[in-house]
């Protein structure tokens, strides 16, 4: 075990706040400057919506697997569409070094940038990034970036989705910073190398058409905006812009009594080992200053559960901005009060090669901050929901035209009851809480199979003051032989509970054949599902918040009327209640079960 003096000189700070730029913002009223705030939205919320109506597959235009982000000179946020948190938020640092890959010297108008390598991007290469710059007329070097990260559904990796690889190697085809259009014009040779690197070009090629559609309009609105206010007073507006977004964080902070908070989680496996993989994260408040500190994590794994290290700088960033950011969209501002430590080679910090496809602790990295935040401010965060996004990507080929095809898709959990009431149920996870699941008739129109059930799982939620959130029970038919790679966490440990509360169920997933064999499902890739066979998802409800006995009984009685819970649960968990008490029986409302 190294000392602490060795920690301490392996690991990496990152604030990208120092050195602070000095200059300070000129005369620019704070009217102007929301004009310029919201223009600037705007332009993101134009580029979200030409991907939303021109995308090809539905992992895209129904669940939003992508995010769309706009950036100034200094690739410092200033803009973004509510899409997928997680992208948002590691999208940056692919700004960054896509641009530095390339050169900033060799930019032009017209140009597009592609970028997926994983140590840089924070995510899988299948997560790939477009960069435009944005040119102010008559200026020879940009104005500003937009961005767009998309998840491509295959892009040359052992499986579209993987679970098991060894290296980085395996885990798709990566584009270190090139070219895909210059000044305009489409390099084809880069685009021949991107189709004959996928199973499934005839889904892809359509996708890279609708990220391209939506840059260009992004940059034409972010153009406008420039032009319309000059490029001085734009540059002044967003200095008063982050400096806003950094007083918000900053004040929040100093409500926060100064000391070291430590957070506690806990992974299935690694996905080869069978055994649980515990790791803390340690939150340190200084004055408005917050340090969240990864050093104390277990070593790199050989599998691809590690982070890299945008990845975690993203998680504590977003999970931080979610409570101090003052339900404004983000800007690089909101993450000025923010320091993140690691420890290169460990499993928030992966470095070459270490296969980091997945990145899962980065996910409960989400709840852990949020539980060593409840220690610093009891009844500020909410009980542990179902902490996973439960990733299925199917694929295969079409019994009739033998048409390659390929989708994927997040799942919903329960969240967290809180001091403020009981936890949402069938909610996406908050590291893509603006991100949705397709509707049924899509998936049965578009995929290979039917879908027997989905519906709210009663007692999937802990006991509590205030209730979790419910999870789901949902079952897939195949009518056609497939694939798909499962990625179901937290299948070992529940929803945690605070203040008393109790426990959720945890997340599960089963396969059943047609000869009636089950098995269970975690980190799986690459597994067959036959013509007949049952897919069985059962996300975790959240944990419940405060001490059961303390439920009120229309609550309870609500909660039995509506079929979240069974009298059986009532019974065993709120000493309060009692099935057998007509008086407590008659105060269901009577209305019909949701």
């Amino acid at each position: 075990m190294p000392s602490s003096a060795e920690i301490t000189d392996q690991a990496l700070c990152i604030n990208r706040t120092l050195p602070r730029r000095l200059r300070e913002a000129g005369d620019v009223d704070p009217i102007t400057t929301e004009i310029i705030r919201n223009g600037l939205l705007s332009a993101a919320e134009q580029m979200k919506r030409t991907v939303v109506r021109t995308a090809f597959s539905p992992l895209i235009y129904e669940t939003l697997d992508f995010a769309i982000s706009i950036y100034d000179a200094q690739a410092r946020l200033i803009a973004q569409a509510p899409t997928l948190h997680f992208f948002m938020g590691i999208l940056g640092s692919s700004v960054e070094a896509a641009v530095e890959a390339v050169g900033v010297d060799t930019l032009a108008p017209g140009d597009i940038i592609l970028f997926n390598v994983p140590y840089n991007s924070g995510s899988h290469p299948q997560d790939a990034a477009l960069i435009m710059p944005v040119f102010d007329e008559g200026q020879e070097t940009p104005v500003g970036y937009v961005a767009i990260m998309e998840h491509w559904l295959d892009i040359g990796a052992k499986d579209p989705y993987c679970t098991d690889t060894v290296d980085v190697f395996q885990e798709g085809t990566k584009f270190p910073g090139v070219k895909l259009y210059e000044a305009g014009v489409r390099n084809d040779a880069v685009q021949r190398i991107i189709l004959a690197n996928t199973r499934v070009p005839n889904i892809l090629e359509p996708e890279i058409n609708a990220q391209v559609a939506a840059l260009r309009a992004g940059a034409d609105a972010f153009r406008r905006v420039v032009e319309r206010y000059g490029a001085e007073t734009f540059l002044c507006a967003v200095e008063k812009i982050l400096d806003h977004g950094e007083a918000v964080v900053r004040e929040y902070m100093e409500r926060i009594p100064d000391g070291t908070y430590v957070g506690k989680g806990m992974l299935d496996d690694n996905g080869v080992d069978d055994d649980l993989l515990p790791f803390e994260i340690e939150v340190r408040v200084d004055g408005s200053a917050v340090t969240v500190d990864y050093r104390n994590a277990p070593n790199a794994q050989p599998t691809p559960i590690n982070s890299s290290l945008p990845a975690t700088l993203c998680v504590s960033r977003v999970a931080l901005a979610m409570l101090a950011g003052n339900a404004e969209p983000p800007n690089d501002g909101h993450f000025r009060p923010i320091e993140v430590v690691t420890r290169p080679g460990s499993l928030f910090h992966a470095t070459p090669p270490s296969p980091c496809f997945l990145g899962w602790g980065g996910i409960q990295s989400f709840e852990v901050i949020f539980e060593a935040m409840a220690a610093a401010m009891p009844g500020s965060v909410p009980a542990w929901s179902g902490a996973d996004i439960l990733s299925f990507v199917w694929w295969g080929a079409r019994e009739g035209t033998g048409e390659a095809w390929a989708d994927g898709c997040a799942l919903p959990i329960g969240h967290g009851g809180s001091a403020n009431g009981d936890g949402k149920s069938c909610v996406m996870h908050a590291s893509e809480s603006a991100v949705s699941f397709p509707p049924i008739e899509v998936w049965e129109v578009k995929d290979p199979w039917t879908v027997e059930s989905f519906e709210l799982a009663p007692d999937s939620a802990g006991a509590g003051r205030f209730r979790g959130g419910l999870g789901f029970d949902l079952g897939l038919r195949s009518t056609e032989d497939h694939w798909v790679t499962v990625v179901v966490e937290r299948t070992k440990t529940g929803a945690a509970g605070l203040e008393g509360g109790t426990e959720g169920r945890p997340n599960f997933a089963s396969l059943t054949l047609p000869d009636g064999t089950t098995r269970s499902l975690s980190k799986d890739a690459r597994v067959l599902i036959p013509r007949g066979a049952l897919l069985t998802i059962r996300s975790g409800g959240g944990g419940g918040y405060g001490r059961p006995a303390d439920r009120s009984l229309e609550a309870i009685a609500e909660d039995l009327a509506n079929g979240y819970i069974t009298t059986e649960f009532a019974d065993t968990h709120y000493p309060q209640w009692s099935s057998d008490e007509p008086s407590q029986a008659s105060a269901a409302p009577v209305h019909a079960r949701s």
